[in-house]
């Protein structure tokens, strides 16, 4: 295994035994902690009920946690539906310029195998930060710095669930003890198990909800097919049939995924979400909270025009009549003009909160009738930035002749506008309030604020929810 699939295997496996840099160690309990707080808030969610029925219907009892599941289930079940979780709300973590969701995979796969093999826990913060970095290094692969463009997305691919895979795979393997061989054998496996098209962010579905749940799956499953001597091609990746030119054909470089391998880590540069709606409608959100705290009420607006990238205009902006008009409160995530509106109108959690994504909201007339004035389009400004940031500049003409204008070009829970430990713990407390004791909510809090956790009291405490179980917590 000479291939980049060798020199991934090496590094996760060696990085297991290796120092972690303090930052990378650092911002592990943090990618935790989020996760952990968006899955227990999405087992509220309708599609929940279909995937644990789906769990249900494939049998077997484990030692793993599905959250909220009431039972022990197997790891491969586990993976699939803490991580169809984690991605259900539009809530869970970005990384820039790959525009992937790492840790909504990497976290559920990385947790089910730790509760499966008893890891210790030092094994399972090197395993998150190493299926981090496998999961954006791969992704950034197809990143073209030309058109600044993710060329997976160009494809139709989701390339969360996809590098999510074969990334996490390394990882799982790493921590369940495989070498560098084993390792590289179950990512190179997981290439044939990556998968996700993103066409429902356009037009509407719940099927992308399981695509994270899938990648944490594949990802076990490839691991424990290594870990019991199944092999992979060598050049599972840059082969002539293998995953880069399968996919993306020739557009894909292999410099992001070698240059700096264990030397320059991702995992504190990974931008949490403060709104639990699509990463291209945040700065809007912030500009319409921006204008609102200035004092423009939903009254005073005549028109408003968003101007955010051109590139995610067609994701949050067309077709305009849908995004004016988002028949879901999930549909209504993927909408700028309903994003604008919910701001001007004023939210909860962090400015918007899920209770401002309902479906009564979504096709509520009067906010329907304001959004019939909001237009979305390309802005040049926010092209200079992009995709390195999710900028966006919201004007508003009044209905007594002004012109109000806001740019906000960074977005607020990266690097340069980061999420306090105050927030994040608000965010999670938020996400569990009303369906986690308060007990177990703090203890896992406490258990994740410690230097070693103990994961699998984290995940037990999580093992049940109001919304399963009534009042049974």
């Amino acid at each position: 295994m000479e291939g980049l699939v060798g020199t991934l295997g090496r590094f996760a496996a060696e990085s297991m035994w290796a120092h972690l840099p303090d930052d990378v160690r650092a911002a592990v309990p943090g990618r935790i902690l989020d996760i952990l707080g968006i899955c227990v808030r999405a087992t509220e969610e309708s599609s929940t009920e279909a995937v644990r029925r789906f769990v249900v219907e494939q049998g077997g009892i484990g030692r793993c946690t599905g959250i909220g599941f009431g039972k022990g289930l197997p790891i491969t079940s586990a993976a699939f539906y803490n991580g169809v979780l984690a991605h259900s709300l539009d809530y869970d973590d970005t990384h820039l310029p790959s525009i992937l969701h790492p840790s909504a995979s990497v976290v559920p796969a990385v947790l089910a195998a730790a509760e499966h093999y008893g890891s210790d826990p030092a094994r399972v913060t090197a395993a998150v930060a190493v299926g981090l970095e496998l999961v954006v290094r791969l992704g950034m692969a197809g990143y073209d710095e030309t058109s600044r463009q993710s060329e997976f997305f160009e494809h139709g691919w989701h390339a969360t669930s996809m590098c999510g895979a074969i990334g996490s795979a390394g990882a799982v393997a790493a921590l369940a003890g495989g070498d560098e061989q084993v390792c590289a054998h179950a990512m190179a496996i997981a290439c044939s198990m990556a998968s996700g098209v993103i066409e429902a962010n356009r037009t509407g579905g719940t099927v992308k909800r399981i695509h994270c749940g899938w990648a944490a799956q594949a990802a076990v499953s490839a691991a424990q097919m290594a870990l019991a001597g199944l092999t992979g091609a060598p050049t599972a990746l840059e082969g002539r049939f293998g995953f880069y030119n399968a996919t993306i054909r020739d557009r894909w470089n292999s410099d992001p995924i070698v240059v700096g391998l264990g030397d320059e880590w991702c995992a504190s540069k990974i931008f949490y979400k403060p709104y639990p709606a699509n990463h291209f409608t945040h700065a809007g959100i912030d500009a319409a909270i921006q204008l609102r705290e200035a004092g423009l009420r939903p009254d005073d607006v005549r028109s408003a025009r968003l101007g955010v990238a051109s590139a995610t205009v067609r994701t949050i902006g067309e077709p305009i009549e849908t995004k004016r008009n988002p028949p879901t409160g999930y549909a209504a995530q993927f909408s700028g003009p309903y994003t604008v509106v919910a701001a001007l109108l004023g939210g909860g959690g962090l400015g918007l909160g899920l209770s401002d994504f309902t479906d009564e909201l979504a096709t509520d007339p009067v906010r329907r009738e304001l959004m019939s004035r909001v237009t979305v389009h390309g802005d040049e400004r926010c092209d200079r930035v992009y995709p390195h940031q999710f900028p966006a500049v919201l004007t508003v003409d009044t209905v007594d002749g002004r012109t109000l204008e806001c740019a906000v070009m960074t977005n607020r829970g990266g690097p340069e506008r980061p999420l306090s430990e105050d927030e994040l713990r608000g965010k999670f407390e938020e996400n569990v309030r009303g369906l986690v004791k308060p007990a177990d909510a703090d203890e896992v809090i406490r258990q994740i604020g410690k230097e070693w956790p103990d994961h699998h009291r984290i995940m037990r405490s999580l093992l049940t929810t109001q919304t399963m179980f009534g009042d049974e917590r």
